[in-house]
């Protein structure tokens, strides 16, 4: 019966950060909000007792990702400075959109069929370990998630790059007398 209690207070402190996430004009703020929905969905994963997911959440997704989300912010010159208006001009049909496909999802778990007719739903202990097994076995996720690791940060690094217009910066250590000839 607490599990229930953590699980519904845990999802609202989820959708709420959420919201933050989406909503805030400030880049380094909504940042703050995917790391909260983050560590919710590392408290979920404790729930239904898949502990090594859980930990990879951490430690990936706050403690990697995240972070360097809060870094390119940071190393873009004004990039987290908050502009523009907080909501698009089609906000609504965003709201529709999202609404419907939280009904679609919902309606699926309900009616999960049962593969080997022991497991009633996804979130069942035992589709989590399988799925952590999978994340971790040589046939299965394991080189997807490299390759996508590496093309974040390709991405991360081009990013940097336009931002600074390809220019070189200096740093703060003083120059040798034959740069300063040339």
């Amino acid at each position: 019966m607490v599990a229930y209690w953590i699980f519904a207070l845990v999802s609202l402190l989820m959708v709420l950060a959420a919201l933050v996430a989406v909503t805030n004009r400030n880049l380094v703020r909504a940042t703050m909000g995917l790391v909260l929905v983050l560590f919710g969905n590392a408290v979920l994963f404790v729930l239904l007792e898949a502990y090594f997911l859980a930990v990879a959440q951490v430690i990936i997704y706050i403690g990697a990702i995240a972070i360097l989300i809060v870094f390119a912010i940071m190393l873009t010159r004004h990039v987290g400075d908050a502009w523009g208006p907080a909501f698009h001009r089609a906000w609504a049909w965003a709201v529709v959109v999202a609404g419907g496909l939280a009904v679609g999802l919902l309606f699926w778990i309900a009616h999960w069929p049962a593969a080997d007719g022991k497991a009633k739903s996804p979130v069942d202990p035992q589709y989590t370990k399988l799925l952590g097994k999978a994340l971790v076995a040589p046939d299965g996720y394991v080189i997807p998630f490299e390759v996508a690791s590496a093309l974040l940060l390709a991405a991360l690094i081009g990013a940097i790059y336009v931002a600074w217009g390809g220019r070189r910066v200096k740093g703060p250590y003083p120059q040798r007398s034959e740069e300063k000839e040339a």
